[in-house]
């Protein structure tokens, strides 16, 4: 991976292909490595950066509290560092789509197209928020396992559980390897993050909007609202995944995104 310092952080990344840029931007507590099925494909015909967050993956540790704005930010800051003038398609999924849709909303200049995947357009109830808190206070105690005991049973649809154990074990090896104020610190920030429904309608770039047909974190109907709230958008349900679309059903999830990137680009 390569890292550039980014607002004083290190931030890793992964930097493939050629043409127009593809930003791909991980969930919670997660890295880059979700996307290596989108990654291994998407770099034939576009340039593929995966980054790794700040404090996630391979990029410096970090405390205190990671709002979505700051990560949008370093997004940004990245683009600036490699020189990149042309606006890019910014891909998120979860927490990276709350990231996603800071980016949209500051740097809309930056945005030739946006796809939004298992995400949420609401904030935290208080009761959400609360327990967000609570559980970066009991990671920076104890650790990560208890948080990702918690979240492994959301994540992914029963048939994915069953039928590809080792990817859903890879999946918790990289949620426990995660540094704990990283963890503490991105909580934090998702709980205070703001209610974007009021602005859907201010984002005008084609915008692609991916869910899971079992998804229990983004659900079905409150994705369809999403895309419904966007004016230049399309909505992609996967059959059979859960929350983590991309790893669960690889190859139906890069037909939909290749498929939507051709009408943005006018390729084959």
């Amino acid at each position: 991976m390569q890292k550039n310092t980014i607002n004083g952080i290190e931030i890793a990344f992964v930097d493939r292909g050629a043409g127009p840029v593809l930003l791909l931007v991980h969930g919670f507590p997660l890295d880059h490595s979700m996307w290596d099925a989108q990654i291994y494909i998407f770099q034939e015909k576009y340039r593929v950066i995966a980054v790794d967050l700040r404090g996630f993956g391979q990029s410096q540790v970090v405390e205190g509290t990671t709002d979505m704005e700051t990560m949008a930010d370093d997004l940004n800051d990245l683009l600036d560092s490699l020189k990149i003038d042309d606006p890019v398609v910014v891909v998120g999924l979860s927490m990276g789509g709350y990231v996603a849709f800071q980016f949209a909303l500051k740097y809309p200049q930056k945005l030739s197209a946006l796809i939004l995947c298992d995400t949420r357009a609401l904030a935290d109830t208080s009761e959400v928020a609360d327990g967000r808190l609570q559980a970066a206070k009991e990671v920076i105690a104890d650790g990560p396992k208890s948080l990702v005991d918690s979240m492994m049973p959301r994540l992914f649809a029963e048939a994915t559980v069953s039928q590809n154990p080792a990817m859903v074990d890879s999946l918790r090896d990289v949620m426990m390897t995660t540094d704990r104020q990283t963890i503490a610190a991105a909580a934090r920030g998702m709980a205070r993050r703001p209610d974007v429904r009021p602005w859907l309608g201010k984002i005008e770039c084609p915008t692609l909007v991916i869910v899971g047909e079992h998804d229990v974190i983004s659900p079905v109907d409150e994705m369809r609202a999403i895309a419904d709230g966007i004016p230049h958008s399309s909505f992609v349900e996967i059959d059979g995944s859960g929350h983590m679309s991309p790893m669960e059903k690889p190859e139906d999830f890069n037909s939909a995104v290749l498929k939507f990137l051709a009408t943005v680009f006018f390729c084959d």
